[in-house]
């Protein structure tokens, strides 16, 4: 049988006998000592690419005996005819129709498809071809950057302090920014040197670091430094090289670099830690002159026999058509500021009604204050909480705790710890958190039995606008109206609740949207009806062990008016004046009322200078006692 490759010699002659079932095909060829030879094989046996030159037309039928036919290869021979094609074009010019007949003359429907197919392998060869290409450009591209990089001044341009203001010069710090690195390098020789028992080179190292901490000294740009920091890093440059060529080694200085770091930012958190308990403190802490005014408001109040005074107006305190406000607070200019903001904006103050509780000790002060600077028109009634007598351990949750040895212990027994464990045990273990003044806001049908609505206020708060349309709000037969604090994942109540605490988890929603204490409407005509204070009992009661949540009254309130909050529009209620700098000044225009909630009070000289304004043009500088006590803005 003949191979497809010996098939494929030009000289090869077929002869098929078209009686026969199959074809009987007799090839002449020259084999490889050019001695001729033939043989035969069946058509059946030869592969697809192998077709008849120039067939017979016609029917086959008709055509009797053997016939002869030229039997070729049809991909050689189609490239072959290509290739003469493009030969006899450049060499002889032939015609186009005579090159377009050579090729329609060895068509077939087999050679069609092979062709298809190489066409389809060529295309996708070039799709590769161009994306190879394209990652080439890029990775020359990437290279290209590396090397820029390298080739980049290493110094970084502006400022080495975020703090500076005046940043003309953008170099205005390469030189500090070198010094303070060269300050970092000698350090980390200095303590390899003393490892390896090189104590000159140890000594001088120091001696560099002492003269460059001198010669930067407060300095947070270039401008400020001494004029002899050039010679003075020009020296440490050169105690450096002396140090490198005596001590570098990769690794050590690696190692010892991670150690440095890992102590500095040991030393961020201590500061840290220290910083957020000194804040507390002071937060925490009486300034002088506001220790002085209620002092000297209560030896006038008893000095004049301002105790036998009575209030007048008795008539409005239990009226529920006027509007009544309940402000529970020890600091009387703070609390002359709520009731001042609130009377100047109001439409009608001779109908708003100010419910002031404060403790036995400022209550002489609070009453003296309000005998002297009573609002025009507006009435004002003060309350010793001493005197609220059913208000008592056997009824008040927060009263019996603080009976408890292990509660008494927590709260109140020295801790000489605090300082180095940060803020959250000056936080959390001030006797405030447990203060009646602070939860007297669980007792509200209490303490007016005889009212319907009342607005809570704290006293960190300053009002902008009227207030009275929040007593034509629909609750919706909800208990308490207040702003939500919840922006996307923050303020959920998960961020004050112990969710790890089956009572929590089994009872409330992780992603419960959280509000705000500060400014609420309660309804408590619905209160009573539902019983709001036994709820809130039920659960205090079960945080004696503090596992539910930790202190303070927001966590209480978000248990005891869970489903019970009607959502009110946040312009009634901008919070953060008292930690957030940052807030939108927009915002806390329009607001009815702003709130300084946080550690910054705007009687404190940690207030936000920006927010303190909105406060301090409330209060009456000119008053008697402030001046005595050298309160000023």
């Amino acid at each position: 049988m003949l191979t497809e490759q010996e098939l494929a010699t030009p000289s090869s002659a077929l002869f098929f006998d078209d009686n026969e079932k199959d074809i009987d095909i007799i090839a002449t060829y020259s084999d490889a000592s050019g001695t001729i030879r033939t043989s035969r094989v069946k058509m059946k046996d030869l592969s697809a690419s192998w077709v008849l030159e120039n067939p017979i037309s016609g029917d086959p039928g008709k055509q009797k005996g053997s016939q002869v036919f030229k039997l070729k290869d049809s991909y050689q021979a189609s490239r072959r005819s290509e290739e003469n094609v493009e030969h006899f074009i450049d060499d002889h010019h032939w015609q186009e129709d005579e090159i377009q007949n050579r090729r329609k003359a060895s068509w077939s429907p087999v050679k069609f498809k092979r062709q298809m197919l190489r066409q389809k392998r060529w295309d996708l060869r070039t799709v590769d071809l161009i994306r190879q290409n394209k990652e080439a450009d890029k990775q020359m591209e990437a290279t290209s950057a590396i090397e820029d990089l390298k080739n980049m001044d290493p110094v970084v341009n502006g400022k080495y302090s975020i703090w500076r203001r005046d940043f003309e010069n953008p170099n205005s710090d390469s030189t500090l920014k070198l010094m303070r690195d060269q300050i970092i390098m000698a350090k980390a020789y200095a303590n390899i040197a003393k490892s390896r028992n090189q104590i000159d080179l140890y000594s001088s190292l120091l001696r560099h670091v002492g003269d460059s901490l001198r010669v930067i000294g407060d300095a947070n740009s270039d401008s400020e430094l001494h004029p002899s920091s050039l010679d003075q890093a020009k020296a440490m440059g050169h105690a450096l090289s002396f140090a490198k060529d005596r001590l570098y080694d990769c690794h050590i200085v690696a190692r010892k670099l991670r150690a440095m770091l890992q102590s500095a930012e040991d030393n961020v958190d201590s500061l840290k830690k220290r910083s957020a308990f000194l804040i507390q403190l002071a937060a925490k802490t009486v300034p002088k002159p506001l220790h002085c005014l209620p002092l000297q408001l209560a030896a006038d109040y008893y000095f004049h026999g301002y105790q036998s005074k009575k209030d007048l107006n008795i008539e409005k305190l239990e009226d529920p058509s006027l509007y009544h406000y309940a402000i529970f607070s020890d600091n009387v200019l703070a609390t002359s500021v709520v009731v001042n903001s609130t009377v100047f904006h109001a439409n009608e103050p001779e109908k708003h009604v100010f419910h002031i509780v404060t403790d036995k000790l400022n209550f002489a002060a609070m009453r003296m204050w309000f005998i002297l600077n009573a609002p025009e028109k507006a009435t004002v009634q003060v309350e010793n909480i001493d005197d609220f007598k059913w208000l008592n351990s056997s009824y008040c949750s927060v009263l019996r705790q603080l009976e408890s040895a292990r509660v008494k212990e927590y709260y109140f027994k020295n801790h000489p710890s605090s300082l180095s464990v940060g803020s959250d045990n000056l936080k959390y273990r001030n006797p405030k958190y447990l203060s009646m003044l602070n939860h007297l806001r669980f007792y509200l049908p209490e303490v007016y039995p005889k009212l319907h609505k009342i607005l809570f206020l704290d006293d960190d708060i300053v009002v902008q606008k009227d207030l009275t349309p929040l007593w034509d709000v629909d609750l919706n037969g909800m208990v308490n109206g207040a702003v939500e604090t919840c922006k996307g994942s923050f303020h959920r109540f998960d961020k004050y609740l112990n969710f790890s605490n089956p009572k929590i988890s089994e009872n409330f929603d992780s992603n419960a949207c959280g509000w705000a204490f500060g400014m609420n409407i309660f309804d408590l005509k619905e209160w009573r009806n539902r019983n709001i204070t036994q709820i809130y009992h039920y659960w205090q009661d079960r945080n004696e062990d503090r596992t539910l949540w930790k202190l303070g009254t927001l966590p209480p309130g978000l248990i005891t008016f869970y489903n019970l909050t009607y959502p009110l529009d946040r312009k009634w209620h901008v919070l953060g004046l008292g930690y957030d700098p940052a807030l939108n000044q927009t915002e806390i225009v329009n607001a009815a009322v702003v709130h300084y909630n946080g550690n910054y009070k705007p009687w404190l000289d940690l207030a936000v200078a920006k927010y303190k304004s909105y406060w301090s043009k409330y209060v009456r500088f000119d008053n008697y006692y402030l001046k005595l006590c050298n309160l000023s803005e």
